[in-house]
Formats: C-alpha cells, structure tokens, sequence
C-alpha cells in the first residue's frame, strides 16, 4: 500500500512539473499595438476590403505619431545642437496635433489606433538613444529625414488611393506640412554633417 502511495505521489509531482514547465512554455508575449489595432480593424471591417486599406493607412498614422513624439522628447533632453532640440520640440508639437486628428477620424469611421509605442518604434528609440553627444544629433537628422519620406510617401499614396473621401482629404492636406518638416530635417543634417 505505501508504495503504491509513493507511486502515486511520484506521478502525481511529475504530472505538476510537467503543467508547470508547459505553462511557463506558453507564456504570451505581449502584442505589438499596432498589430493589436489591425487585427481589430480587419474582423470589422472583414467584407469591406476598401476599409481595411484606409484603416492600415490611419494605423500607420497613429504609429508614426506616437513615435515621433517620443523621439522629439529625446530629442529635447539629449541634444546637444540648439536647432535639434528646437526641432525635438517641434516634432512634439506638430505630431501631437496630427495625432488628435487622426484619432479624431479613427473615431468617426470606427477604427482602432495603436495608443502606446509600437515595438518597431520602440527599436528606433533604443538606438537614437543609445548616441549621445554630436552622434546622438547626427542620428537624430538621419532618422528625420528618412522617416519624414517614408511617412510622405505614405500620406501621397492614401492621398490617391484612400476610398474614404474624409481620409483622402486629411493624408492631402498633411503633405504639404511634413514637406515642411522634411525639408527642415535635410538643412538640419546638412548641417550637422558639416561639423
């Protein structure tokens, strides 16, 4: 009788460690927001293959957003160039405005938007902040202007191709402001480049 006990017993802890090492296993890594949000967006709008298009180009919206003002911040705090903290907190500024709008529009055709930092935003943040010095305002210029183009190219295409005719307007009438934005990011590096 006692060794069938200790038999069961035996068992029985294998059979917990066994659950415990599968659950620990199993663990779920949290969800990239922005993933999170597209995922919403196309169980919604499942059938409507024109929504899930305009729905992706306000999530990258929202994505570019929230990182670019976080960057700005950084930008405000570990810049050693006067004009890169200046442009840190236009960044801030700007991209908070667009932000408010693009939730704002998200709302009114019931999309979903990344609220927090996407894990690609985050990378990029890891590595601008990482520099320090004049590297660090160097980075800064580089990822300005390489992320301003992406984010134009961007807003051009939605601007032809968007079927909603509010979101077509918004991604028109941000061209002109992050070719602002560009522009002053290329002088800013040429002149970084220069020092």
């Amino acid at each position: 009788m006692k060794k069938l006990l200790l038999a069961g017993k035996v068992i029985l802890g294998a059979g917990l460690i066994i659950i415990f090492l599968n659950s620990c296993k199993n663990e779920t890594k949290q969800e990239d927001p922005k993933e999170v949000a597209e995922d919403i967006n196309e169980a919604k709008f499942d059938t409507i293959a024109d929504k899930e298009d305009d729905s992706e180009f306000l999530v990258d919206q929202a994505e570019i957003n929230l990182a670019e003002i976080e960057i700005g911040k950084l930008a405000q705090t570990k810049g050693t160039n006067a004009e890169v903290k200046k442009f840190g907190k236009m960044l801030v500024d700007e991209h908070t405005k667009a932000a408010s709008e693009v939730s704002a529009l998200a709302k009114t055709k019931n999309f979903t938007l990344p609220t927090s930092l996407t894990e690609e935003g985050q990378e990029e943040y890891k590595k601008l902040n990482e520099k320090s010095g004049a590297d660090f305002d160097k980075k800064f210029a580089d990822m300005m202007v390489s992320g301003h183009e992406k984010a134009i190219e961007k807003l051009r295409k939605a601007a032809e191709d968007a079927t909603d005719a509010d979101i077509k307007l918004w991604a028109t009438n941000s061209i002109a402001g992050l070719t602002a934005h560009l522009e002053h990011a290329k002088l800013l590096k040429q002149n970084l480049d220069k020092k």
